[in-house]
């Protein structure tokens, strides 16, 4: 991010970062009660607009709160934002609170929703490098398929892995990987299939996983949606990650076992590849 104050949405207005105000009674700092999304910008234009923006209503409707604006106030928004901060690649978040009320674990009724937006300016296309992951436990919370802005067990996770001089990590429970600390989860195996875990209440329904899933099978590869072991992992030819700001990551170690003979597979960079501009055909 550069030096210059960037302009954020709150409530509606455009204003300067550092004169953006929420209430210390918001329930999003008082209780995580509220949902967010982000969508990546490439040359201007949005990718997977319309499927985030479906998302974020779900995740909204699953904890009983209105969508704040319609689709085409959301777009709009978001277009003013990306201009007025001159942001060509990148991101934008939204999230969305349930309100302003005195602390009372009861959800509040007739009280107007907090809605922030603010851009993040950075590189999203280029030479794919590869990421070391390591496992830690999922302590997180058992409906991980809403996309709620309670990240303190993901920030957890990845936070262990920097301190070991690696990249991010993949999350266990049971025994089995459910997804990265912010991404869906993959492995290659030794016959070609790519494995990836199933939608449930554990994982969230990661919008770049769906396209890059649809853009795997036209490519003739066969999908196995089911949950696997690290160690199967390390056993796989390749493993990559997929999310919203990251596209399709490669993984070329987990928990010191190199994969892919430490270079990025080349089945995740294709996808990669192809998702751009696929993405791209279609973004707005």
């Amino acid at each position: 991010m550069s030096n210059n104050k960037r302009t954020v949405y709150v409530n509606g207005d455009y204003v300067p970062e550092d004169e953006a105000k929420v209430s210390v009674f918001d329930r999003g700092f008082l209780f995580a009660d509220a949902v967010y999304e982000v969508t990546s910008v490439i040359d201007g234009k949005f990718l997977d607009f319309d499927a985030h923006t479906a998302r974020l209503e779900r995740s909204l409707n699953e904890l009983d709160m209105p969508m704040p604006m319609t689709r085409d106030e959301l777009l709009d928004a978001h277009r003013q934002l990306i201009e007025m901060n001159n942001v060509q690649e990148g991101c934008v978040y939204i999230q969305v609170t349930r309100g302003v009320a005195d602390r009372d674990f009861i959800f509040p009724e007739g009280i107007a929703q907090t809605v922030i937006m603010f851009t993040q300016a950075k590189k999203l296309t280029g030479e794919k490098k590869g990421l070391r992951v390591i496992s830690t436990p999922d302590i997180r919370w058992g409906r991980r398929d809403i996309k709620t802005v309670q990240l303190l067990a993901a920030s957890i996770g990845k936070t262990a892995a920097k301190k070991q001089g690696k990249d991010d990590t993949w999350l266990v429970k049971e025994g089995t990987v459910t997804e990265g600390s912010s991404n869906n989860t993959y492995i290659v195996t030794k016959d070609g299939k790519i494995v990836t875990r199933h939608l449930s209440n554990t994982i969230l329904p990661g919008i770049t996983r769906a396209a890059v899933l649809k853009l795997a099978a036209e490519q003739g590869l066969e999908i196995e949606e089911r949950p696997f072991t690290i160690e199967e992992a390390k056993d796989a030819t390749e493993a990559f990650m997929t999310a919203a700001t990251s596209f399709v990551t490669p993984v070329i170690e987990i928990d010191g076992t190199q994969m892919s003979g430490g270079i990025p597979g080349p089945i995740s960079l294709r996808l990669n590849e192809i998702y751009i501009e696929e993405g791209k055909k279609t973004s707005i």
